[in-house]
C-alpha cells in the first residue's frame, strides 16, 4: 500500500450526509475521480503558477466532490506541473484505500489534444478484449472522458490551448497491482485508472462483476472456447489440473455465479466450467445466483430432498436436514454410498442452463471440499442435452 494515508480528501457540497443515512457506510472515490482532481489541479498551477486546494471536481451524476492536495510540484519555467490525491475508498475494503493518485500535466502543440501516459504504477494494456486497445495506458474510458472536460474547462477559463500530455501514477500501484485481476487481464506494470461515476459504494458488488465481465472478454479475444468460473483460488487449482485451462481461461466468480452466467449468456464460450465449494454450490442447484453468506444460505431442506432422490432413506433424509452444515450433511450421505455431492453438482448444473436460456455454451460442474478434494462433478451438458452446446442464431440467447 502507499505510504500516504488517508488525509481528509474532501466531501461534497451538500448532500452526503443524508446520502450516506441510508447504508450507514461512508462512500469514497475512484481512482478515476482522483486522476480527475489531480490533473485539474496540476493543469490549473501549469497556466495560473497556483495549485487550487482543496480542487473541486463534477462527477457523471452531478456530485461535486473537493480533494485536498497530498503533493504537489511546479517545475521551472512551467515545462510540468504535478498534483496528487491520497485515495479514501470510504468504507469500502478496497486494496487501493490509501494510494496516493498522481497527475503531471505537459503543455503540447497546439492541435494535440488531449494524450495519457502511464506513469509508475499505472498498468498498460497487453492483450485485447478490454475497452482499451493494446498498448494503451489502463486508464478507463470514463476517467478519460472526466479529465478531458475538466482540463477543458481550466483552458477555457484560464486561456490555455486545452494541448496537454496527462501522465497519471500511483505511488506503489505496481506492488498493489499484484492484489487485482490486472495481471490476468494483460494489464501490466500496475493499476487501472477505473470508475464510472466516480463514486465508490461500499461493499458493492460493481467492480467485482466489472471484473469478471472483463475476464470474459478477454478469454473471448484470446480464442478461448472453454473457461471456468471458480469461488476462489482452491477450485481454480483444481479446475486448472483437471481441464488443463491457462490463466487467462480462468474467472474469479467468488460468489457472483449469476453474474457470470448472465454475462456468458449473452457473450457465449463452448464451455463453461463451475468449480467451487460444495456449500456454495448448493446454493446456486437450489437456485441462488448470489453465493455469499450475507445473502443466501445452505438449504439442507433441499439437501434432503436429494438425498431421498439419490436413495437415501427417511432417517439419513432427516439428519441431512439437521445437519449442522452442508459439509456435514455431504458427509453422512458419503458414508451411506448416497452420492449428494453428485447430485448437487448435476442440479447446480442444471440450474446454470435454465439462467443460460438456451445460448451456445456446454456446462459441467465440480464440487470440492475444504481441501480442494472433488466430492461431486456433473458431466457437461448443453441445451440440447449431453455431449456439448448447440448453435443457435445470434441473439438467440
Amino acid at each position: 500500500m502507499a505510504e500516504a494515508q488517508p488525509q481528509g480528501t474532501g466531501k461534497p457540497a451538500g448532500g452526503r450526509s443524508a446520502q450516506l443515512a441510508h447504508t450507514g457506510l461512508r462512500h469514497g472515490w475512484t481512482t478515476g475521480a482522483c486522476a480527475t482532481a489531480a490533473s485539474t489541479a496540476a493543469y490549473t498551477a501549469l497556466l495560473t503558477g497556483e495549485f487550487p486546494d482543496p480542487v473541486t471536481i463534477t462527477l457523471p451524476k452531478g456530485q461535486t466532490p473537493s480533494f485536498a492536495l497530498a503533493v504537489e510540484e511546479l517545475a521551472p519555467r512551467r515545462e510540468s506541473a504535478m498534483a496528487g490525491v491520497v485515495k479514501d475508498a470510504g468504507d469500502d475494503p478496497d486494496v487501493t484505500h490509501g494510494a496516493l493518485v498522481r497527475a503531471r500535466v505537459r503543455a503540447l502543440p497546439a492541435g494535440s489534444g488531449v494524450r495519457f501516459a502511464a506513469g509508475p504504477g499505472v498498468g498498460t494494456v497487453t492483450r485485447p478484449g478490454l475497452p482499451l486497445d493494446v498498448g494503451e495506458p489502463a486508464i478507463n474510458p470514463v476517467p478519460r472522458q472526466m479529465m478531458r472536460e475538466h482540463l477543458a474547462r481550466v483552458a477555457e477559463r484560464y486561456g490555455g490551448s486545452g494541448d496537454v500530455e496527462v501522465e497519471v501514477s500511483v505511488d506503489h500501484g505496481e506492488e498493489i497491482a499484484r492484489s487485482t485481476w490486472n495481471p490476468r487481464l494483460g494489464i501490466l506494470g500496475g493499476l487501472s485508472i477505473l470508475g464510472t461515476t466516480g463514486i465508490v459504494v461500499p461493499y458493492s458488488c460493481s467492480a467485482w462483476i466489472d471484473s469478471i465481465r472483463r475476464g470474459v472478454d478477454v478469454a473471448r479475444a484470446a480464442g478461448r472456447r472453454h473457461v471456468a468460473g471458480c469461488t476462489g483460488s482452491t477450485s481454480e487449482k483444481v479446475a486448472v489440473a483437471l481441464h488443463h485451462l491457462p490463466e487467462d481461461a480462468l474467472l474469479d466468480m467468488g460468489d457472483f455465479a449469476g453474474a457470470v452466467l448472465k454475462y456468458i449468456r449473452r457473450h457465449p464460450v463452448d464451455r463453461l466450467t463451475i468449480c467451487g465449494g460444495f456449500a456454495k454450490l448448493s446454493k446456486l442447484a437450489a437456485g441462488h445466483l448470489d453465493l455469499h453468506s450475507a445473502r443466501s444460505q445452505v438449504d439442507k431442506g433441499f439437501l434432503a430432498e436429494l438425498a431421498r432422490a439419490g436413495g437415501a432413506g427417511e432417517e439419513l433424509a432427516a439428519a441431512v436436514a439437521t445437519a449442522n452444515t452442508g459439509l456435514a450433511a455431504l458427509r453422512l450421505c458419503e458414508a451411506a454410498d448416497v452420492p449428494l455431492g453428485d447430485l448437487v453438482a448435476a442440479t447446480a448444473r442444471d440450474e446454470a442452463l435454465t439462467v443460460l436460456r438456451g445460448a451456445p455454451v456446454s456446462v459441467d460442474v465440480i464440487c470440492i471440499d475444504r481441501a480442494g478434494m472433488v466430492v461431486g462433478r456433473a458431466e457437461p451438458r448443453g441445451p440440447e442435452g449431453p455431449g456439448g452446446a448447440a448453435r443457435v442464431p445470434a441473439g438467440g440467447a
